[in-house]
Order: structure tokens, then C-alpha cells, then sequence
């Protein structure tokens, strides 16, 4: 079972996985509401797999501004037919909460600069392209920071895209139904791409491991509980060198990967750090 948001991009999968076509299901929607209302006449997966990451397609072929590389509509959704843009955000949000979304989805550290930077363009004008917003953000970092590995602008864009998608607010719940929907023994694996979701998916799986749900203010253990995860990655599986020289996207890639035992309370969800 196939499950995306984009219509697109599972278009491009439909294609490719054709030769399976009579294994194959595929489901149009987040991830986070297929697994909240997961079909009753559906087994149990013995495995479910959440690959976090935007495809190489989205910022080479999509035309939505997911990629400074491109001079493309500044809009990012994953879900082109519903929710706002990032056009909509980059112009309509007042100064500072603009500040606190692109430090809170990237943690730039340049995010007031850059968030007062925009808010003076604006007014001049809309800013609808993604080439037209990188510039911005280019003139308002130091001049040192436009040199290096990476452009002044991808920490804003992450953000914004993170943003436009709800990726971090959805996360969490979805974690913790599709753990509850996945068979005894069968594993859960998480790839993640950048620090915030990581963090997200190691403190939920480290919930799972733990015995002890009890707040840490109380000096015995009073739930009586037991694991209901068993984790296989105690530290993430990431790429090593030769798959970053055949695949560079796959660079910041983390892997983790957990057994389940049994299904999970609400108080293991309770434990996470979501932002």
C-alpha cells in the first residue's frame, strides 16, 4: 500500500511499480489521516515504512517553488488543491511571526534579518517567485554567510515548506497510530532528513522501549508497564560514502528502525517533543 499527498509524484509511482500492479495499492492522502482511519478491510502490515524526505522530482520537475534553483511560483504545497502557499505566508504574516516560523522550522539563526528583509520587499510589491525570495534572503544575511556549502536561503525554505505541509505537527499522532496499527512483531522503519523530525521519531521510539511510563516526579514505578517496542537502531543507519557519491540527496538521511511488542498508550505519545 502506496500512500501519498501528492497526486503527482504517486502518478510517477503508479508507473514505476506497474510491473506489481496486481501486489500494489495506492491511497491519495497524508499519511497521518490514512492511519487515524486506517480501512477495516485491510490486515495488519508486518511492515510500514515512513520515508519523510521531498523527492528529487519536487524541487527539479514540480514547478512549485520547492527549489531556489528555479525561477517557479512560490508555492511548496504538497496538496496543490488545498491550504496556503508559501506566497501566502511570505505575505501576509506580520513581521515576527514570520521571525519565529523560520527559526522554529529551521532554526536559522539570521530569521529577524530575514523575516524584516522580506516584510520591506513586500511592500513594494507581492513576492510570488522562489528566485525573487532567495534574492531577498540573500541581501539580508551577512555578506560572510553567502559563501560556503550551503545557500543563505535553504534554512527559510525548509521552513516554509515544513510549514505550508504541517510535516512536524502531523508526525507525532501518525507515528503513534500507524505503530498501533502495525502487527505484534512486525517493525516500524523512519527515515528522516533533517534534525527537528529525528528528534520527533527518536524520543517517540524511545517512549516505546521504555518499561516505566511513570512521570519522573514519582520516586517508584507505579503503571506497572512493560516495553512495547523493542528498538533496533539505537543509534540511526545513515548512508555511507559510496551511496553519497550515487546519491547525493541521500546525505542527511536517519534511519530508525523498531519491533513491536504491543500496542502503545496514549502516554507513550504524550512523551514527545513535537514543535
Amino acid at each position: 500500500m502506496g500512500v501519498d499527498a501528492d497526486a503527482q509524484i504517486q502518478s510517477r509511482a503508479r508507473e514505476r511499480l506497474s510491473p506489481f500492479c496486481d501486489r500494489m495499492e495506492f491511497h491519495s492522502g497524508w499519511f497521518s489521516d490514512f492511519y487515524a482511519d486506517y480501512p477495516e478491510n485491510l490486515r495488519r502490515p508486518d511492515i510500514i515504512l515512513f520515508d519523510l524526505g521531498i523527492s528529487v522530482f519536487h524541487y527539479e520537475r514540480s514547478g512549485r517553488g520547492f527549489s531556489f534553483r528555479h525561477d517557479e511560483p512560490l508555492d511548496m504545497r504538497l496538496d496543490a488543491s488545498s491550504g496556503r502557499s508559501a506566497a501566502d505566508l511570505v505575505n501576509e504574516l506580520p513581521e515576527e511571526e514570520l521571525a519565529d516560523l523560520i527559526y522554529r522550522y529551521s532554526e536559522e539563526r539570521y530569521s529577524r534579518r530575514i523575516a524584516s528583509a522580506v516584510v520591506r520587499e513586500r511592500s513594494r510589491g507581492r513576492i510570488d517567485s522562489s528566485s525573487q525570495l532567495a534574492d531577498i534572503i540573500w541581501g539580508a544575511v551577512p555578506a560572510a554567510c553567502r559563501h560556503g556549502g550551503l545557500h543563505p536561503a535553504t534554512r527559510t525554505f525548509q521552513a516554509l515548506r515544513i510549514c505550508v505541509n504541517g510535516e512536524l505537527e502531523r508526525l507525532p499522532l501518525s507515528l503513534h497510530n500507524a505503530f498501533n496499527v502495525l502487527e505484534r512483531g512486525g517493525k516500524m522503519g523512519v527515515i528522516t532528513f533533517h534534525s527537528l523530525e529525528d528528534r520527533v521519531v527518536k524520543n517517540y521510539f524511545r517512549g516505546l522501549g521504555k518499561a516505566c511510563v511513570c512521570p519522573p516526579q514519582v520516586p517508584v514505578c507505579e503503571c506497572g508497564g512493560s516495553p512495547c517496542a523493542e528498538i533496533l537502531t539505537r543509534k540511526p543507519v545513515e548512508p555511507g560514502e559510496e551511496e553519497v557519491r550515487a546519491n547525493s540527496p541521500s546525505r542527511s538521511a536517519r534511519l530508525r528502525v523498531i519491533r513491536k511488542i504491543r500496542d502503545a498508550e496514549e502516554s507513550r505519545l504524550n512523551g514527545v517533543e513535537a514543535l
